[in-house]
């Protein structure tokens, strides 16, 4: 399938997340859900990149340093994974962090640690 559209990608991670959440519940390591969600993300045909590093920049343009993403998706989509209780405001400040410094524009917060599954999507445009 064509990932150009990436409402459609996010919806796909979406749905994919909730069937994994449906079948393995809440209570396993986050690394599990990773595991998951990239051999199911695989099997569709999606490309996914696992705790793949991303260059950190700073304003002017000067490389900082790396990070390294849960899940990169389709070279465009950063996915932060969670398997806590619930999310906090540090989870999200990290996920816009990532956005902003690693230049992406949009990212997924997932949580499967908690009874009811939690996604949201974040967007960080470019000022100027």
């Amino acid at each position: 399938m064509n990932w150009d559209n990436i409402n459609q990608l996010c919806d796909a991670v979406r749905e994919t997340s909730f069937a994994i959440h449906k079948y393995h519940r809440n209570g396993h390591l986050e690394k599990i859900y990773e595991n998951a969600l990239v051999h199911r993300l695989r099997k569709q045909g999606v490309k996914v990149e696992q705790q793949h590093p991303l260059t950190v920049y700073d304003e002017d343009g000067t490389i900082l340093g790396e990070y390294f993403a849960d899940l990169f998706v389709e070279d465009r989509l950063i996915v932060e994974l969670k398997a806590v209780k619930a999310t906090a405001d540090e989870h999200v400040a990290q996920l816009l962090g990532y956005l902003k410094s690693s230049r992406i524009e949009t990212g997924l917060l997932i949580n499967f640690g908690a009874a009811k599954l939690y996604v949201k999507k974040y967007l960080m445009t470019q000022e100027g």
